[in-house]
């Protein structure tokens, strides 16, 4: 069981775009925040029921799939969203499901990308994003005096892309390490939330930033990212930090 605190979601009030429109889609444990060009909630709807049944299905016959927190083989017959979330956490030595959250919030967003010129879609505070202009995303790093006061400006050159987080303080997703924050960018939103995971699984003291820093320039296909411990951070590669 994880103890550590959940956090009400009024941030995404505060998110929204006020040039396209936001809904809520839920269904079972997914909970996304959606904007687009127009109310696309239907369509939405019944992508991710799509991809909760690749999943679903998938683990009722392969149930390690979902509680492994090591490396899962690969499975040619696997459907389209468990392969990715495969081969994106093998990359990073974490079990799968380490990318369920970005997994469903690319699949989503590309499904409405079909419909819309413009789709944001957040899932538990990570993000898949293709904006027409830049875009800045808060940072959220629990009690940490940098919490909120830094944003990253993502150009529009980087989108589409995902920006995934994980914490060892905050949140509801498993994390064996204790930062603040590791917040990563990447175009597969998948390998950013499972490479998220993997190193903030390794941070235990201000003194392991600057290493997980060069970790993470070793990944490919990971543009950039931020960690936070405390009143400490360190960041890498494509990062554009802006005072918020």
């Amino acid at each position: 069981m994880n103890s550590r605190k959940y956090i009400k979601r009024d941030y995404r009030t505060k998110a929204t775009n006020k040039a396209l429109v936001s809904f809520q889609v839920v269904v079972k444990e997914t909970d996304l925040w959606i904007s687009a060009d127009k109310y696309l909630e239907e369509q939405a709807r019944n992508l991710v029921l799509d991809c909760r049944h690749q999943l679903e299905t998938y683990i009722h016959y392969q149930p390690e799939f979902a509680t492994t927190l090591t490396p899962y083989g690969y499975d040619a017959f696997a459907p389209t969203i468990v392969k990715e979330m495969i081969q994106a956490t093998r990359e990073v030595n974490v079990g799968p499901m380490a990318a369920v959250a970005g997994a469903i919030a690319q699949y989503t967003a590309n499904g409405l990308l079909k419909l819309s010129d413009q789709v944001i879609v957040e899932n538990g505070g990570d993000i898949y994003l293709k904006a027409n202009r830049p875009m800045t995303v808060s940072i959220f790093a629990g009690d940490s005096p940098l919490s909120e006061k830094l944003g990253i400006l993502i150009p529009e050159r980087l989108m589409p892309v995902g920006i995934c987080s994980s914490s060892g303080k905050v949140g509801h997703s498993l994390s064996l390490g204790a930062s603040d924050v590791v917040c990563l960018l990447s175009h597969s939103a998948a390998l950013a939330d499972g490479a998220a995971t993997a190193l903030g699984n390794l941070v235990k003291t201000k003194n392991d930033l600057q290493i997980i820093a060069e970790l993470a320039n070793s990944i490919d296909g990971i543009l950039g990212g931020i960690v936070i411990f405390e009143d400490s951070m360190a960041t890498w590669g494509e990062i554009q930090l802006v005072e918020l």
